[in-house]
């Protein structure tokens, strides 16, 4: 169940940061307060997360999809520009994650 808590968390993180663009600088209502029920939401769904998943996994899995996922809709979506460094960096944060989340 945290893995789902954790899975929530992070459609909430991007749903809230996508907002964040969506606000244009907070001149938009809608988007503006849809950040923070979005972003309350997330917290609270990574705080049962955490109850059972180690921080540094629980975290690490958190930030590294979110930015993934941030990355990805800002390409496909805000037509941001999409550079080999990007796609790099990308697969680095992947790489990241998933030794953080290796056993010994």
């Amino acid at each position: 169940m945290s893995w789902l808590y954790l899975i929530a968390a992070i459609i909430f993180e991007v749903s809230g940061t996508t907002c964040m663009k969506l606000s244009e600088g907070f001149t938009k209502t809608v988007p503006s307060i849809l950040i923070f029920v979005f972003y309350g939401i997330c917290f609270t769904f990574l705080t049962f997360a955490l109850k059972r998943l180690e921080v540094s996994v629980a975290y690490a899995v958190w930030s590294g999809l979110g930015t993934t996922l941030i990355a990805t809709i800002g390409v496909l979506w805000f037509r941001e520009s999409f550079t080999p460094v990007k796609f790099l960096s990308i697969i680095l944060i992947i790489i990241g994650v998933i030794g953080l989340n290796s056993r010994k």
